[in-house]
């Protein structure tokens, strides 16, 4: 019997990493939570693994753990903290995964945690296929053919009754991983085998397809009472067979008849009911289009995805309602924090239209499968509001920040070839959107395009009155008529100027002109029915304003946008940071962004929110518009350091635009990125860098790479993440790459530098104009060639010498001060044959901040905040030079979501390709260390198999670490080469073969049949072997097995298999940094 004793401390699971399905959102639900919380007066406990996140920082839950989301770590901080409940629907399905292990360990029990807000039968009922399909049977609603298997034959079985094509869904997974639609038997085979090793219990749903049907979402909440309430309605704009977190999604839905919605409702809120659930809960139902038959898909009995769209699209504080009716509020004693006049048991209203699209890593990984299916791809989304659906979905598309910019782009291939272009609208893939416009251009009826498609024609009519109004632009006179109309449906000036055949600034001019200026609107939760207290706005064309200009002191934060590889959510932990310490400093914040996902854009963080897209027009309008600006230059200062590439990128605009910036100069952004101007800085200080050039062409680059020498590191100028950034190592090669991946026109260089595989070194620093400090030096443990977001950083470094310090230290600071640095900077360098030479500079926050900050202690985003506003470092307590260097090890861990992407190389280089980070933290390197790879997965079992294929070069280095793996018991497999080496120094080994198909065992039958638990596979700088290791590390990602491609990374994993697993720290992040006894 649970004990009914008041709640007075809780402990909440974080999430973890960001992986492809797990991204952001639950960083913003646990925040709000974990602030709930402490309204209420209980005090709260966090275990994350993630760094990167501001619900790991020390003021937001009362004590928080970075430490690896394993049972062993919880079972020792329950016991250390002894909370009275525990809290796992805030972190997603790691968070829910973990709490029913704790559940079914005893651990919950023996130490008396009560589970809060979802019960544990209702999280097995939602999570476990079979007892949820009772479930439905036993509430009488509709229920899918569909049967649960256990093995490759039950699921042919199920094949040979119910005809393909069908729906497999593994249990308790995220994202959909492992899941997919078979259309053939082989998918089916290949799927349910990925399925059955994704899901932790073994189990997978077979399902028959409703491919074509209307996918539609109800976000419910219900408290102790059975007050249940629905938050909000979404619909899907593609059809089912595409998972929602892969779908264009529309708030609230458009092609629903209110029968249709009412029906679907009360099913919501009948399974709310029936699973018990105190808090949120998202339900999906598929419609048939054509009859009212509709089946429930999916229930997530925790805070998802579309719950924190669901939150920003009303303005609903969903994870703060969560949070209170867990610990056993009441929906109707709950005063809603946006109106301020009704409570939490009120349904919000919506007088405009939201469009969410998601944001895909194609641009990334041009190889990849571009299909989407019931499997999720994209690594983050986008929100728009408008008062129409062609308004938002327009916004939404320029928030996106692709190569696509607008609804105008084009594939070259689709003049040409109208099968291409019918293949894109049928099949569903991240470009099928540009494809219908298009085919609408081109004469196609709505009609067709939604039979292709399976889209409700609704939407494609919608589509093709906007390419009418494209027509209208390019063939009619341009009056303030036309221009007002363009503007209300979400053109901007920048395309009405492309269609007109007219500069964007003279758009500009006829704009203002007319008096066509953007309005800002109130999101209110309640359609303006009462008067809100909310500081939260979207821009639309109408007449009445509802966002007077703030008065008094303040500054606009830019936000970094949807989170993507290269950008992630490091950046909107410095935007959420900087808008705290504008108000401490006295100082109204104003936040731009254009991402539901994140803390960034809660109602809350800031003292006002323009959901807006973070391009030149947009941003510009929300500063003239709090300037209050009559044709004057907006003066409200802006902050641009911390929202990534995507605020930089506006440095150049804003300030032609003469719009005041605060920190570095856009002078000290230029030299930075300019070759030219940066070689000749460097050389005026007598700083070595690698020798290199800027090129503009390919015969330059050649010649520029025969003079200094292959191997030659290649990348674009202007970009962040090293997209397109190569190392090659021949004439041909470069040539291949200069051709398939980087355009010439873009008006920016592309640069070329000789490549030192040295020491890579890592520095973030704080300048306010006259000194500068460094919080800490990091140290990454792979060579340099893997970029620094896939690196494993290590601070403090370890491994550098007290000279070598002292002159990192010096060079950090004579650079940040003579580029007149303030606020943020960032440097990285290479020790190679004992010289250190600076790889790169960049003069804004990188990604490396939160994980430094939280090791080192040194509010790093306050102190550059405060000295963008003036105040010097001794202002603020703190003074120039390294800080001193704590009494722990923080490893930062890279986490990648490869098993998402079909067709992506593993291989680690120059182009970053991790999603997320963890991190590991205690008193020395290898516990640390280890605990980094827990929490990143990447962690070698404590026994078994490895299968071993390394390149020429890096077997002379690797005897010792073969040594250790044979010592502790490990079995090693080996291709020809590797395995001579090994047997040639006495390791016992067994050969497999290295060409796939040419003997039996090769080494791709040893990864699928599970004989070897992981693999270290490291490529050769030579293309020719290229198609095994790819396809041996492709299988291993698949099979969910670690897979490790740097040398450098397999040594310190071995060595660490040694000492750490015996024995490592579990502790609140403080209590690292205290300075412990003698004998601790």
């Amino acid at each position: 019997m649970q004990s009914t004793k008041p709640i007075s401390k809780v402990l909440v699971i974080g999430s973890g990493p960001i992986v492809i399905g797990q991204a952001a959102e639950f960083d913003y639900a646990g925040t709000q939570a974990l602030r709930a919380l402490r309204e209420e007066g209980i005090q709260s406990v966090l275990v994350n693994s993630n760094p990167a996140t501001i619900m790991t920082d020390e003021d937001v839950a009362d004590v928080v753990y970075i430490e690896p989301l394993t049972l062993d770590v919880l079972r020792r901080v329950i016991i250390r903290e002894q909370p009275d409940g525990l809290l796992p629907t805030l972190g997603g399905q790691t968070g829910l995964n973990l709490a029913v292990e704790l559940a079914e360990a005893g651990i919950l029990d023996r130490y008396g945690v009560r589970l809060l807000g979802t019960p544990l039968d209702a999280i097995r009922k939602a999570e476990d296929r079979e007892l949820f399909k009772q479930l439905l049977l036993d509430i009488g609603e509709p229920v899918i053919e569909s049967t649960i298997v256990h093995s490759l034959t039950e699921a042919r079985e199920f094949a040979r009754e119910v005809p393909l094509p069908l729906i497999i869904r593994p249990a308790y997974t995220l994202g959909g991983t492992g899941g997919g639609i078979a259309t053939t038997p082989e998918e089916l085979d290949r799927i349910v085998v990925a399925g059955l090793a994704a899901s932790p219990i073994n189990q997978v749903l077979l399902e028959r397809s409703l491919l074509g049907w209307k996918e539609i979402e109800y976000e419910v909440m219900r408290d102790a009472s059975d007050t249940c309430i629905t938050i909000c309605n979404m619909e899907n704009m593609d059809p089912m067979g595409v998972h929602t977190g892969d779908s264009i999604v529309v708030a609230p839905s458009q092609t629903l008849t209110d029968r249709e919605y009412q029906m679907l409702r009360n099913a919501a809120l009948k399974i709310i009911r029936a699973l018990g659930i105190e808090g949120g809960c998202n339900v999906q139902f598929a419609l048939d289009p054509k009859s009212e038959q509709y089946y429930v898909i999916e229930v997530n009995p925790r805070v998802s995805r579309s719950s924190a769209l669901a939150s920003k699209a009303t303005g609903y504080p969903i994870a703060r309602v969560a949070a209170k009716i867990a610990v056993g509020r009441r929906l109707d004693e709950l005063m809603n924090s946006v109106t301020r006049q009704t409570t939490a048991a009120f349904e919000p209203a919506l007088d405009y239209c939201v469009v969410k699209i998601p944001r895909w890593p194609f641009d990334k990984f041009r190889r990849a499968e571009r299909t989407i299916g019931t499997q999720m791809k994209a690594t983050g989304e986008v929100m728009a509001i408008d008062r129409s659906f062609e308004g938002a979905l327009q916004k939404a598309v320029r928030s996106l920040e692709t190569d696509q910019e607008d609804l105008g782009w084009e594939d070259p291939l689709w003049s040409e070839n109208e099968s291409a272009l019918e293949d894109q609208i049928q099949r569903p893939n991240d470009l099928r959107l540009w494809a219908m416009m298009a085919a609408l251009r081109r004469g196609w009826t709505p009609e067709t395009v939604s039979r292709l498609s399976g889209i409700d024609p609704w939407f494609t009519r919608k589509l093709a009155g906007l390419v009418a109004m494209e027509r209208r632009l390019a063939e009619e006179e341009l009056t303030p008529q036309l221009l007002w109309t363009a503007k209300r449906m979400g053109f901007s000036d920048a395309r009405i100027a492309a269609l007109a055949n007219l500069t964007p600034d003279e758009v500009t001019a006829r704009r203002r002109e007319a008096g066509i200026e953007p309005v800002y609107k109130m999101v209110d939760t309640c359609a303006a029915e009462f008067e809100a207290a909310t500081p939260y706005f979207y821009g639309t064309y109408e007449e009445e304003d509802e966002a007077e200009p703030l008065p008094g002191a303040k500054a606009v934060v830019v936000g970094s946008g949807p989170i993507r590889i290269g950008q992630g959510i490091e950046f909107d932990y410095c935007s959420v940071q900087a808008a705290t310490s504008l108000g401490e400093s006295g100082h109204a914040s104003i936040m731009i962004n254009s991402n539901p996902e994140t803390v960034s854009t809660d109602f809350d963080t800031s003292d006002r929110l323009y959901f807006e897209p973070l391009d030149e027009e947009s941003v510009f309008e929300v500063l003239r518009h709090e300037s209050g600006s009559d044709g004057r230059a907006p003066d409200v200062p802006v902050i641009l350091q911390f929202g990534g590439q995507t605020a930089i990128n506006l440095s150049e605009p804003l300030a032609a635009r003469g719009v005041p910036i605060l920190g570095s100069a856009r002078e000290a952004i230029d030299i930075a990125e300019d070759r030219k101007r940066f070689e000749r800085f460097l050389a005026n200080l007598g700083i070595p860098q690698p020798p290199g050039d800027a090129v503009t062409s390919l015969e330059a680059a050649i010649e520029v790479a025969e003079r200094i020498g292959y191997p030659v590191l290649v990348r674009p100028s202007y970009v962040l993440g090293g997209r397109a950034m190569e190392v090659v190592h021949s004439r041909e090669y470069l040539a291949r790459y200069l051709e398939t991946s980087v355009t010439f026109d873009t008006g920016h260089p592309v640069l070329i530098d000789k490549y030192l595989q040295g020491k890579e070194v890592e520095v973030d620093a704080i300048c306010d104009g006259k000194e500068v400090l460094i919080p800490g030096i990091m140290e990454h443990i792979e060579r340099a060639g893997v970029h620094s977001g896939d690196s494993f950083a290590v601070y403090p470094g370890l491994n550098l010498y007290p000279r070598e310090v002292d002159k990192i230290v010096e060079h950090t600071t004579q650079i940040a001060l003579a580029l007149g640095a303030v606020g943020l900077i960032n440097i990285q360098y290479v020790i190679h044959a004992g010289r250190i030479y600076v790889l790169e500079v960049n003069p804004r926050a990188s990604r490396t901040v939160p994980f430094l900050s939280k090791a080192t202690g040194v509010p790093m985003i306050r102190l550059a905040t405060n000295a963008m506003l003036g105040r010097s470092l001794r202002e603020q307590g703190y003074e120039g030079g390294l800080w001193p260097r704590q009494p722990l090890v923080a490893v930062k861990a890279p986490v990648f979501s490869m098993a998402k992407l079909r067709g992506v190389e593993v291989h680690l280089g120059p182009e970053m390709k991790s999603t997320g980070e963890a991190m590991g933290i205690d008193r020395s390197f290898a516990p640390a260390f280890y605990k980094a790879l827990l929490a990143a997965g990447m962690a070698l079992p404590p026994r078994g198999s490895i299968l071993v294929s390394l390149a020429d070069q890096d077997k002379p280095d690797s005897v010792g670490w073969l040594e250790v793996l044979a010592r502790l018991g490990y079995r090693i497999y080996a291709t020809e080469g590797t395995a001579a080496m090994i047997e040639r120094n006495g390791i016992p080994v067994q050969m497999v073969t290295k060409r796939i198909g040419a003997g039996s065992p090769d080494m791709l039958d040893v990864i699928l049949n599970g004989t070897v638990d992981a693999v270290i596979n490291t490529p050769g700088p030579a293309q020719r072997e290229v198609l095994d290791g790819f396809q041996i590390r492709r299988a291993a990602v698949e099979r969910g097995i670690p897979c490790i491609t740097s040398i450098d990374t397999a040594r310190a994993i071995v060595q660490t298999l040694e000492s750490a697993p015996n024995g490592y720290a579990v502790q609140p992040l403080g209590t690292y940094r205290q300075r412990v006894q003698v004998g601790y």
